[in-house]
């Protein structure tokens, strides 16, 4: 045993600089770091806003168990979340690149299939981050028309004004991007003491203004049920509520090139996110199923937001929910511009290293202001094309959603996978980066790794009996043709041109460490 523990060595030093690490690992830091760590976890944690995100999926957790469901599963996902953040932290801490979660994998990973397994990887991401600023969009759109709504009853929602609003929301999170790059650590910051502000004062509102709250049993003992099936099933649909509302805290691993002392600082943020996320998730839930009114008015409130109806509901007053609606969808538009930001690093990253058609294009990054504008670009029209499935279908848009969760779940799973097959097959790969978790971390990766693959599968479930043409979910089927896609495209060009990074460095890192582990070389000093 202590052979194999002496084997094991660290890639890089803890002193190397992180613009060194990005040299070794075969890139040339081209973008500005200007991010710090208060700002970088206001942008995380702007993404992640678990208080505002378990708001806008609120009617799953409502039909699917209610509120004890909703609390009791909120405390076990935040848990076994830590576990996923942790073990991501340290990955992130060793190897801080752009790339995130498929450049892990392509190091970690046995290299005889790192590269394909790299490349799939590569995709669920970018559909996850992509799609969930599609959902984003859609949300904010919702908070808007449902305050206008609340204020003329007689203005009736239509499909096509909430796709038109979430059009508007992608293209100035776009334009904010492109033409303020240099303000996005200011406005993180900014918006983190909005976020936690906003917080208090919607909660501590709600509970002082409602004198008709509901009891106690009710919140944390009685089983809600309108999904059609039997209450453990509806349970385990009530379970996604939570799993959605803690969800893209990975976002500082791809601002990591944007970050200083990124590799210290970037594991901090996306722990510091989850944890605050846990925190504020918990009392705001807790705050809604007191001051929730009857459930099935809740449920299907005109307004389309079953949060504002329980606003309204508190204060009886329009103008006092209406405030506390807008200081959510202030909240939700600057998230809608984190996540712009990280989804064009991400398709920026995923470019550099020729994963993408026309990757020379979309992997150029302006000079003058340091930013990717071809994949700030290209990240605005798929998530309007995305928006554009409500058009037609509400069924297709409900998968949009799956999807967006779904793809940040696998594209989670699969790092942690790498890791946990490399100690299967001897490829013993210390990640000691100065956020390192020693022996625990890999009983961390195998809960974390279980925790996603349960999440996976039940997202696939459908959530209303009978099922039909109408509520089928169709997530599986989405799914399946995103890895058609990735396996087709590997198969024509990707197994080709797909490098890692640049000249293939990021992979001859993982077989240097693999050679290191299994003593077939002497491990190099850098």
């Amino acid at each position: 045993m202590a052979a194999v523990v002496e084997s094991e060595q660290k890639v890089f030093d803890d002193n190397i600089s992180d613009d060194a690490v990005l040299e070794q690992l075969g890139y040339k830091q081209e973008l500005k770091r200007s991010f710090g760590l208060l700002g970088m976890i206001g942008f995380s944690f702007s993404i992640v806003t678990s208080w505002t995100a378990l708001g806008g999926v609120l009617i799953v957790g409502v039909e699917s168990g209610g509120p004890p469901v909703m609390i009791w599963s909120w405390l076990g996902i935040c848990l076994v979340t830590l576990a996923v953040a942790y073990s991501m932290a340290e990955m992130c801490s060793a190897y801080p690149v752009a790339g995130g979660q498929y450049s892990w994998v392509a190091i970690l990973a046995p290299q005889r299939w790192a590269r394909g397994f790299s490349y799939v990887c590569g995709w669920f991401m970018l559909i996850g981050i992509i799609t969930m600023g599609a959902v984003n969009n859609f949300i904010g759109a919702n908070f808007v028309l449902g305050m206008a709504n609340l204020s003329h009853p007689g203005y009736i929602i239509e499909r096509w004004h909430t796709v038109l609003v979430a059009y508007l929301i992608a293209f100035l999170a776009a334009i904010a991007n492109i033409f303020l790059p240099h303000f996005l650590d200011k406005i993180s910051r900014g918006i983190l003491i909005w976020n936690i502000a906003a917080f208090f004062v919607v909660f501590i509102t709600i509970l002082a203004c409602n004198d008709h709250k509901q009891p106690a049993s009710f919140v944390f003992g009685t089983f809600q049920n309108f999904t059609g099936f039997d209450k453990s099933y509806a349970a385990i649909l009530g379970i996604l509520q939570s799993a959605f509302g803690m969800c893209c805290y990975d976002a500082p691993s791809h601002m990591t090139e944007e970050m200083k002392n990124a590799r210290k600082q970037a594991p901090r943020a996306i722990v510091m996110s989850v944890y605050i996320g846990a925190i504020t998730g918990f009392i705001f839930l807790i705050s809604l199923s007191f001051c929730m009114g009857d459930i099935e008015t809740t449920a299907t409130s005109p307004t389309g937001v079953p949060v504002i109806e329980i606003f309204f509901n508190s204060t009886g007053s329009v103008g006092g929910a209406c405030a506390l609606a807008s200081l959510i969808a202030v909240i939700v538009l600057f998230c809608a511009n984190s996540l712009m930001a990280e989804g064009s690093r991400a398709v920026f990253a995923f470019a550099r290293d020729r994963g993408l058609p026309f990757s020379g294009l979309f992997s150029k990054v302006e000079k003058k202001r340091q930013i990717p504008v071809y994949a700030i670009l290209l990240t605005l029209v798929v998530q309007i094309a995305f928006n554009s499935i409500y058009f037609g279908t509400i069924t297709g848009f409900n998968t949009v959603i799956s999807v967006a969760t779904e793809g940040f779940y696998l594209s989670y799973a699969m790092p942690l996978l790498a890791r946990i097959l490399a100690h299967v097959t001897g490829k013993r790969h210390r990640l000691e980066g100065p956020y390192s978790l020693g022996r625990y971390g890999l009983a961390l990766n195998i809960i974390g790794f279980l925790f996603l693959t349960f999440c996976c599968i039940t997202f696939n479930f459908p959530s209303l009996n009978p099922v039909n043409s109408q509520n089928m979910n169709y997530t599986s089927a989405a799914i399946g043709v995103i890895m058609l896609i990735s396996i087709v495209t590997w198969i024509t060009t990707g197994r080709k041109h797909f490098t890692g990074p640049e000249a293939g460095h990021l992979l001859d890192v993982g077989r240097r460490a693999e050679s290191i582990a299994t003593g077939a070389v002497e491990p190099k000093v850098e």
